[in-house]
């Protein structure tokens, strides 16, 4: 027989998370399914020290236990498995966890947050937390007057190259093609910028490295077929996020990248009764806090909904 709940929140993470906290000391006894990666990205990062709070900063994996931990305290029931498929067209709504188990959720909570794209490469992966990172603004810090690598050529790259540029004494950016993607204003900040140097038509060969983190970078030239090695510490992945909204797509508007659209200032998205919060409706600012912010948004509105609508 299906479950009944008044509020389901799918994904974890600091907008998961947060969502739990306020929708239980709300009363509203909320389910939880952490999804395929319980703490979503920062279970992957090793440093947290812009989260405000943590004077010394803290392990992303410990933050998130603590979140979780939190979220317990106040009688979230916070389950393993992973969300299926949704119906969002009934009332409640009817969501399947591991394509077995029926939930029917008064009011639904989205926070199934964004991945970040790729090349591909084992080395990659290898150095991913020593080195390797696809978020300058949480990572650059620990790069400070040294020299790194940036991959990618639209706006979020130019705007990452810039950030790292302030920090660091070089910035490597790796271009795929003879021209940036970005807007005009972008591509003139990056290509004036003394700090960083452009190495057009390239792509990532292999990142190099020892027990100790990334040591440098092998890029190959397309046109010339030539290999360089940059002296580099630190690699930067800015080739775009794929928000993790597949299974909501025909219930929820979205824009093209797939990313929630949600009414301005609010969590609401075009079907009531269902929020979204975190990346997985955030496609500019993609931080901790700012997840946590939107979580908080989320169990508010979804808190006050349920009252509008005697569901409380």
């Amino acid at each position: 027989m299906a479950e009944h709940t008044k509020c389901l929140i799918i994904g974890s993470g600091p907008a998961g998370y947060t969502a739990a906290i306020y929708a239980s000391r709300a009363g509203l006894t909320p389910i939880m399914y952490q999804g395929p990666q319980p703490g979503g990205q920062l279970t992957i990062t090793n440093d947290v020290e812009n989260f405000p709070g943590y004077p010394d900063g803290i392990q992303g994996p410990e933050m998130m236990q603590d979140l979780e931990k939190q979220a317990r305290r106040f009688g979230s029931d916070v389950r393993y498995g992973m969300v299926t498929s949704v119906d969002f067209s009934v009332s409640p709504k009817k969501v399947l966890v591991d394509d077995t188990h029926e939930i029917l959720a008064d009011a639904v909570i989205i926070s199934t947050g964004a991945s970040a794209k790729w090349l591909g490469l084992p080395s990659e992966q290898a150095y991913n937390g020593r080195g390797v990172s696809a978020c300058a603004v949480c990572d650059g810090f620990f790069f400070r007057n040294q020299e790194v690598a940036i991959v990618g050529g639209g706006d979020t790259a130019a705007e990452e190259a810039t950030y790292l540029a302030n920090l660091c004494s070089k910035v490597h950016m790796i271009v795929r093609r003879d021209e940036l993607r970005a807007s005009q204003i972008m591509q003139k900040r990056v290509t004036s910028n003394p700090k960083i140097q452009m190495h057009w038509n390239s792509s990532t060969d292999e990142i190099l490295g020892d027990d100790g983190g990334v040591t440098g970078v092998r890029i190959k030239n397309s046109v010339s077929g030539e290999t360089t090695e940059l002296p580099v510490t630190g690699f930067f992945v800015a080739i775009g996020h794929k928000p993790n909204t597949d299974i909501f797509k025909g219930f929820l508007d979205m824009d093209d990248a797939g990313y929630i659209l949600t009414e301005k200032g609010s969590s609401r998205t075009n079907i009531a009764g269902v929020f979204a919060s975190g990346d997985a409706q955030d496609n500019i600012y993609r931080q901790a806090i700012t997840a946590a912010g939107t979580g908080c948004m989320a169990a508010l509105d979804a808190e006050r909904w349920l009252a509008e609508n005697e569901l409380h």
